[in-house]
């Protein structure tokens, strides 16, 4: 198989999102953006570009390890497969890029973590269904978070 990996550097821009799939897969969600630093020589400075903002999927271990590390804000760096895609909003297409993580963690440039091994234990969240998911996936109540 052929996947196109990807490193992406940028700021958590969403709390990560926990989903249980109807097979009870554990899976977690959450959006990235990452912006384009360049030096310009005109200015002798730095200057941002673009900002490209992708949804950052783990699944199973490495998404529960995700919803109890990262936070909206904090500088990241993930490691993944690319999906790209598309929908239609007010008659125009918008691309979707999507990583499916296979490994990530905080920016140690930017900050200082340490790092704590996970026991995840049946039964450590409560999980509860809601109406307004998808048919099949369910959402951790912040209390239970």
């Amino acid at each position: 198989m052929n996947d196109t990996l990807i490193t992406v550097l940028g700021n958590v821009a969403t709390d990560p999102k926990l989903r249980v799939t109807a097979t009870g897969i554990k899976v977690v969600d959450f959006r990235l953006a990452s912006t384009e630093r360049r030096f310009d020589k005109a200015l002798n400075g730095w200057r941002d570009g673009k900002t490209i903002f992708y949804t950052v999927t783990c699944w199973r271990n490495t998404g529960e390890n995700v919803l109890e590390s990262v936070h909206k804000g904090q500088p990241i760096v993930v490691h993944g497969r690319l999906r790209d895609g598309s929908y239609e909003k007010e008659g125009q297409m918008r691309p979707v890029f999507e990583v499916e993580a296979y490994a990530l963690g905080h920016d140690l440039t930017r900050g200082v973590a340490r790092f704590v091994k996970a026991s995840h234990q049946p039964g450590d969240r409560d999980v509860v269904r809601d109406d307004d998911e998808p048919s099949g996936t369910a959402e951790v109540s912040p209390s239970a978070a």
